[in-house]
């Protein structure tokens, strides 16, 4: 692994000089930002506002009152600084400011203010945090070369045992999160201009870990405790939406979304951290539209899916999974126009994972 890392450390000295468009240096795989001109889709899939995003996020009315709140928040807790998590939520904070002072107003805001406010929250209280980061409205994945290098360093046992490599990590993170909701904005430009930061912050993380793993190597070395990125990297039971893993109407491994990889990567890494972990229970559901057969074999055959990308990513406890159909629906929705009926029943649309811990 210290060759990987130092593989890393520079291959990220380097930047992309492909003589192509912005978008194409990019990366990007989501369809509707191929898209362009008239015709374009303007649906919920491209990121138009449900229902549900705005029961989520209405509780923010003055976005500079709850950013200044949460700031006063995070600064009064006692956790590590340097620990993954509070580097996170901090750089969230950053994002949200930094879109506000831009005038975004399309949503990442809110979006960026309710991240930093579950994980401070979760800080707090003392709760488990995943380090699964969430498929959110207005953010597009962008350089997927880049976040297969997030993972790489997020996976590595010298990153859990270093506290001072997590921040740039994290930070990374957040700032690959803002260039996909650049993107997303189709203002390509804006977001490559965020990537040499999130190269920095990659590079700086791996060389800190590298210059750890020497250390601990040394004789004479203090070992240096593992702090929350490893033991708290995910809590007992994961929600996955499936419009966010999956094309509508796909389960298999060919209908994955980028998104959707990104996230199950995310996971993989994260569950193989939890050395407690005695076994995984997946159930797959559907919507309460279509035949009851139907719905039955697709949300089984997700939910197998997930079990399927998680095993070819080396987790290896235990799985029991299964499909319930429209069963245990999240959101009762009566709505006449199918779209829009379509639209309130996604969150009823997932995927479960559960973590059973050892002696439970």
């Amino acid at each position: 692994m210290k060759h990987q890392l130092t593989l890393l450390v520079c291959a990220l000295a380097l930047t992309a000089c492909a003589d192509h468009a912005a978008r194409d240096r990019l990366g990007v795989e989501d369809a509707t930002l191929l898209q362009s001109g008239f015709g374009t889709t303007q649906d919920e899939a491209a990121g138009a506002v449900n229902p549900q995003w705005v029961s989520t996020y209405a509780l923010v009315v003055s976005s500079s009152t709850t950013l200044a709140l949460l700031q006063t928040q995070l600064d009064r807790l006692p956790e590590n600084k340097n620990g993954y998590f509070h580097a996170k939520a901090q750089c969230w904070i950053n994002a949200a400011q930094q879109a506000r002072q831009a005038n975004d107003h399309w949503g990442f805001v809110e979006e960026a203010i309710g991240q930093a406010a579950m994980i401070t929250i979760s800080l707090e209280n003392g709760t488990p945090l995943s380090a699964v980061n969430p498929a959110l409205r207005t953010v597009s994945t962008v350089r997927p070369d880049l976040w297969k290098i997030v993972n790489t360093i997020k996976s590595d046992p010298a990153v859990a045992k270093c506290p001072q490599a997590q921040p740039p990590v994290a930070c990374a993170e957040v700032e690959l999160m803002q260039a996909g909701h650049d993107a997303w904005r189709r203002s390509f430009s804006a977001a490559e201009k965020r990537l040499p930061e999130v190269q920095d912050n990659l590079r700086q993380s791996a060389e800190t870990a590298l210059q750890c793993k020497q250390a601990m190597q040394t004789p004479a070395a203090t070992p240096v405790p593992a702090t929350s990125a490893s033991t708290a990297m995910a809590p007992r039971k994961i929600t996955l939406r499936a419009d966010s893993l999956f094309r509508f109407n796909g389960g298999d491994e060919a209908a994955i979304l980028p998104a959707g990889k990104r996230q199950l990567d995310d996971m993989a890494i994260g569950l193989k951290t939890v050395s407690a972990m005695h076994e995984l229970k997946i159930t797959g559901y559907a919507d309460r539209l279509g035949g009851k057969s139907h719905n039955l074999a697709l949300s089984t055959q997700r939910a197998r899916t997930v079990e399927r990308y998680l095993r070819a990513h080396d987790v290896n406890v235990p799985i029991t999974v299964r499909g319930r159909g429209s069963a245990n629906p999240l959101v009762d929705c009566r709505q006449t126009k199918h779209e829009v009926l379509m639209q309130c029943l996604a969150p009823n649309r997932r995927v479960e994972i559960e973590l059973v811990a050892a002696g439970s």
